[in-house]
């Protein structure tokens, strides 16, 4: 299996875009490597009595603009690259949409189906008591990622405060909303996606009624399902996966039904009416919307040539490698890159640190209003770069994010 270093990836769009932006090589070197990083073990009791060690990261990739944001991640196969890249796409993500923040990105390398609830919140609060003079609401604001929920950053923020002795539900986003969250968040990937496809469908002629197929039918999957046809007018989803494998059905599958069955069963597999294919049949149906959101490098140069959808809406991070994105171009599949397609859930913690700082909170009809003037503003934004620059559009993305990062470096006197 061919196997790709995130951050190596990361890097590569990076100074390809600050070649074409004409930066000069400190700059190109600044924008290259995070500004910070730390590696930390926690120790961590279990039920047993037994105390387990963790390795753990925070990095804080750029904070010119503003704050750090990013996300936590539990994952059993975590590492130091892939959370590097994740930092560095945030600091895109967020510069694209045009947010006063910078990126970070988290991690602690555990299973956590394999831990109970209390080995979880230790876990939770240990990583805060590691990292927490680096944390705050005009420092770095994490927030929820993979394997992590509105109850692991409720712990965070709880811990943050018993250590600081003050209020400070700015620290982290993504809360349950008895304690500071937002109205809305929990669809604002999905959401955010969509709009971003809508957009796409107005500009290019897609048709969004047509079938679809989602790679990962996590959160953000489930919700493209059940909010496909309320923002884009129809669509008929005809394949899904998640860990344990893929599933089609050309008649169609039902959203509510399939996120019920796979709530209750744990997989989408023997979903009734379905049968089961491969990860690798699922990416290369001829479907109108493909939705990758899953993890990084799902579409690389094995299967991109086999990938006959008209349009890939990237809910994940960085699932397409860059030979794979020319190999698209070429064969032109419009690609909504990551740091445009899956900028909702930021663009939604914005929207909370915002409300936390000021004690005012939104009712969800403005908050899905201000979402879609950021998401349509800066889909726009890039397709004008696109033209500009002919260029595929996950570089014109990169241009757009990079270009606004560097000149704030460079106000700043860093560079």
């Amino acid at each position: 299996m061919e196997s790709y270093n995130s951050f190596k990836v990361a890097r590569q769009q990076v100074l390809e875009a600050a070649k074409l932006l004409n930066l000069d090589d400190a700059t190109k070197e600044f924008l290259s490597i995070p500004q910070f990083e730390t590696n930390f073990s926690l120790h961590v009791k279990m039920d047993s009595g037994v105390t387990k060690i963790f390795q753990a990261f925070r990095i804080q990739y750029n904070y010119a603009r503003g704050p750090a944001k990013g996300g936590i991640r539990f994952h059993p196969e975590e590492t130091v690259d892939t959370i590097r890249a994740l930092a560095c796409w945030m600091t895109w993500k967020t510069a694209v949409v045009d947010l006063p923040l910078g990126g970070s990105k988290g991690g602690v390398r555990c299973d956590p189906k394999k831990l109970s609830d209390t080995e979880l919140e230790r876990l939770s609060r240990e990583y805060v008591r590691a990292i927490f003079p680096m944390l705050g609401s005009d420092v770095d604001v994490p927030a929820t990622d993979v394997y992590t929920n509105p109850q692991t950053m409720a712990w965070m923020m709880d811990e943050y405060e018993t250590i600081t002795k003050k209020h400070s539900p700015g620290v982290f986003t993504d809360k349950p909303l008895q304690i500071g969250g937002t109205e809305g968040r929990r669809d604002a990937t999905a959401r955010g996606g969509l709009i971003t496809v809508r957009e796409a469908c107005n500009a290019h002629g897609f048709d969004p009624t047509k079938t679809f197929a989602i790679q990962g039918f996590g959160d953000a999957g489930q919700r493209t399902a059940l909010l496909h046809k309320e923002i884009l007018g129809g669509g008929k989803l005809v394949a899904v996966s998640d860990s344990k494998g893929a599933i089609y059905n050309k008649s169609g599958l039902d959203p509510k039904e399939l996120v019920r069955h796979k709530l209750q069963k744990g997989s989408v597999l023997k979903f009734p009416g379905s049968k089961q294919i491969s990860h690798e049949e699922l990416l290369e149906l001829n479907v109108e919307i493909l939705y990758p959101a899953a993890l990084e490098n799902a579409i690389n140069t094995k299967n991109a040539k086999n990938i006959k959808a008209r349009m890939v809406c990237e809910l994940a991070n960085g699932p397409t490698t860059p030979d794979a994105d020319l190999v698209l171009f070429k064969n032109k599949v419009h690609v909504i890159p990551d740091i445009l397609a899956s900028a909702g859930g930021v663009t939604f913690s914005y929207f909370e640190m915002v409300q936390d700082k000021s004690l005012f909170f939104w009712e969800e009809d403005e908050v899905h209003r201000q979402l879609d003037k950021k998401l349509t503003l800066a889909y726009k934004r890039v397709q004008e770069t696109i033209k500009e620059k002919k260029v595929h559009p996950r570089l014109a993305a990169m241009l757009v994010g990079v270009a606004r990062v560097a000149q704030a470096c460079q106000l700043r006197g860093w560079v």
